[in-house]
Order: C-alpha cells, then sequence, then structure tokens
C-alpha cells in the first residue's frame, strides 16, 4: 500500500531544496507515493514547492527576532495557532510518517506528530544542532547527519550519517567547462573565480568583490559574481558595462549552477549546509565566509568542521572586506593547496543523499 509522508519546513533555498530532493525520491521509490508539504507563510517554499509539483499548505509561524524584540510579542500564540493547524493537518492528511528538514515549520508539524503518536524522521544539515531540532531529536525515529561527532546532540543510536541532499542537476558538471566558458562569454586562458551569496544575496560577498574588482581585473581574474535579488540593480547600476569589458559576469541569479560551477576554479561563498553539500560533490578548491546573522552562528561551525579537515579556507564576515579578494588571489596561484582541498573536501561528498534518507523515511513509516 502507498505510503502517505508530510515533509515541513522551508525558509531558504538550503532547507527547501533538500526536502524536494527527499520528496523526489520517495516518488522514484513508489510513484504512489502521496506527499503534502507544510511550509512557512510568506516564505520561499510557498512558491518553490508548487513550482516543483507538489502541494503544500502554510502555517503562519516565524522565528524568534533577536534583532526586534517587540516583533516576538505574538510569537507564542502563532506557535500554538501552528501546532493546532498542524494537528488538524495530521488528522485530515493521515501521514505514515513525517519528514522535518529544518525552519520554522518543521517545529509546530514534529511536535504535533509527537502528540499523534506519528514517527517522524529529522534531518540535521548543520554541524551544530540548534534548540529545537535538540528537543525534537529525543522522540525522532532516525536522525540523518552530515557531519561527524553529532552524538552531542542526539542519541548515537539514532543517528545515521547521510550527508544532505543536494540539487542533482547543480552539481553535474562532468565535460560541460567548454560549454560553461561559451555560456558566461569567459576565456579558457585565464582563471575564474565564482561568488554566489544565495538568492538573496550577501551584502559582505558583495561589499568584498566591490573592494576589490580592481584587484581581480590586474591579476588577469576572471569573475562570475551572483549579486542576489536585493543588490543586483545598484551595482549593475554602478558597473554599467565593466561586467562586458572587463571579465566581470555580474548575475542576480545563476539558473544554471552547473555551468557555474563547472566554469570555475575557485568558489567563494557563505557556508550553508546545502552549498557545502554542493562543493563536496563537483570536487573545486572554495573559500568559505560563514553568515553571522544566522541562528547559533551555525556557518562558522559548519565552515569550522571543513576547516579542521583541511578541505577549505575560510574568510570571517569581518575581515572578509579587507582579506577576501587577496586570499583567493592568493589561492588561485597555489596549485599545491588548491589539489590539497579539492582531495580533502571530496571525502566529505555523499552523492545519494536523498535517496538514503527516503529508504528511512520508508522503514519508519507506520
Amino acid at each position: 500500500m502507498a505510503k502517505r509522508i508530510i515533509i515541513s519546513g522551508g525558509g531558504t533555498g538550503g532547507h527547501i531544496f533538500p526536502a524536494i530532493a527527499i520528496a523526489n525520491a520517495l516518488k522514484s521509490l513508489d510513484a504512489k507515493t502521496e506527499i503534502l508539504f507544510v511550509g512557512a507563510n510568506g516564505r520561499m517554499e510557498m512558491e518553490k514547492v508548487p513550482a516543483a509539483g507538489y502541494k503544500i499548505i502554510g502555517l503562519d509561524i516565524q522565528g524568534f527576532q533577536r534583532s526586534r524584540l517587540l516583533k516576538n510579542v505574538f510569537l507564542p500564540f502563532k506557535i500554538i495557532a501552528s501546532v493546532l493547524k498542524s494537528l488538524s493537518i495530521i488528522k485530515n492528511f493521515k501521514p505514515d510518517a513525517v519528514v522535518g528538514v529544518g525552519g520554522y515549520a518543521s517545529g509546530p508539524l514534529l511536535y504535533a506528530a509527537s502528540l499523534k503518536k506519528i514517527p517522524y524522521l529529522l534531518q540535521e544539515q548543520n554541524s551544530y544542532a540548534g534548540v529545537t531540532n535538540k528537543y525534537l531529536g529525543k522522540k525522532a525515529e532516525k536522525i540523518c547527519v552530515a557531519f561527524d561527532h553529532m552524538d552531542r546532540f542526539f542519541k548515537a543510536e539514532k543517528i545515521i550519517k547521510t550527508g544532505n541532499p543536494v540539487r542533482e542537476s547543480a552539481v553535474d558538471i562532468e565535460g560541460k567547462r567548454a560549454e560553461a566558458l561559451e555560456y558566461f562569454g569567459l576565456e579558457a586562458t585565464k582563471k575564474t573565480v565564482l561568488v554566489v551569496g544565495g538568492s538573496l544575496g550577501a551584502l559582505t560577498l558583495n561589499n568584498s568583490i566591490m573592494a576589490g574588482i580592481e584587484a581581480f581585473q590586474k591579476a588577469d581574474i576572471q569573475v562570475i559574481w551572483q549579486t542576489g535579488r536585493y543588490y543586483y540593480k545598484s551595482i549593475v547600476e554602478r558597473y554599467g558595462n565593466q561586467s562586458k569589458d572587463g571579465g566581470i559576469r555580474i548575475h542576480e541569479f545563476l539558473t544554471r549552477m552547473d555551468l557555474a560551477y563547472a566554469a570555475s576554479d575557485l568558489i567563494v561563498s557563505r557556508a550553508g549546509a546545502g552549498t557545502i553539500a554542493e562543493l563536496s560533490l563537483i570536487n573545486k578548491p572554495a573559500i568559505l565566509v560563514p553568515s553571522p546573522n544566522v541562528a547559533e552562528d551555525h556557518q562558522t561551525k559548519n565552515a569550522n568542521a571543513l576547516l579542521i579537515k583541511e578541505a577549505a579556507v575560510l574568510v570571517s564576515d569581518k575581515h572578509a572586506e579587507v582579506e577576501l579578494v587577496e586570499q583567493a588571489i592568493k589561492l588561485l596561484n597555489d596549485e599545491v593547496l588548491c589539489a590539497k582541498l579539492v582531495e580533502n573536501i571530496k571525502k566529505l561528498g555523499f552523492a545519494n543523499a536523498d535517496k538514503v534518507i527516503a529508504e528511512e523515511v520508508i522503514k519508519i513509516a507506520l
């Protein structure tokens, strides 16, 4: 009999893309599997999940606002309302199992599942578990992780090291370098740096590239620069045709990440778990600039997990504007270190995380 699965969570591409990958893997195991997503109203998943062909129901939930405390006044009421709505969703959909991938909606839905004795699987993407996931992990049947030493947060017997699911289309770069260089209008004889700060953009990365753009050009290094939606217009207005004349390719969003990865000799990015999962599969040297504006500073902890294994270079957010471009140029000129970083990050890759997680979901289903 076909299973009914709820997948909850979202908020950012780092949560949504793995969630959709797990859903697709469940469908590949059994096309009759019924899948319902539960997300947070107003967040990215409410658009991306339907675009991927799945139904989603939104909860009126938000996270704790550390910088704007007054915004938290109604949070307890929203949590209670979201739990009640989650209980209603579970009653109507009658899931055999629930999957939590992180994000605002995950907490209320998994808590409701525990009240209804519905088995659930927790997918902890980061190297440091947050408060909510540590609590939810107590009643989880299985906890799928991507980093070592996660028994600091969860019972060892529940943990399965699966890696984080990735967008297969993004990491499929084999044999695409020539196509990629043509796509971006780049020269094969020059080194290329890819700078990517997520779909919305990263102010620090953008400011760092603006501060060092002349140094890149002086070193004859090409740049594929994803600015993000918030910053694209002002950056293009500032640099005008330089994107065509100076080896700098400015994009609001990269729809062909496979070609961006294939064209690059070095990647500069934030240290979200999803990004790290992709980097470990494309096998390119990377400089990570962790965002300090995330819960419990988990990006820094993610980056440190790679730094310990000599699998990436770390530049702190507060030093990036001064150091980032200099470090990128230095690394590109150090073939021995680049090869070492590639060799070490390759050891961290999990190519079939989505399928392994899907199989575990089926195992725990009622």
